[in-house]
């Protein structure tokens, strides 16, 4: 099991406190996301080419 210790604010999180966080965090072969306000809760993890997919299907769904 990979431990991460590097997560950071997502940029796109807005000014402040920002109201709809996100962290993530990166090791040599996966990549995790979490709830900021919720750090202890769930957290998905992906390896590097599947979360390259999980965003660009995020994104392609805010275009429309």
């Amino acid at each position: 099991m990979t431990t991460f210790t590097n997560w950071r604010k997502s940029s796109y999180s807005g000014e402040g406190d920002g109201n709809s966080c996100v962290e993530i965090a990166n090791s040599a072969t996966h990549v995790a996301i979490r709830d900021s306000k919720t750090p202890a809760r769930a957290t998905l993890t992906f390896p590097p080419e599947a979360f390259a997919s999980f965003l660009e299907a995020l994104t392609s769904q805010t275009r429309r």
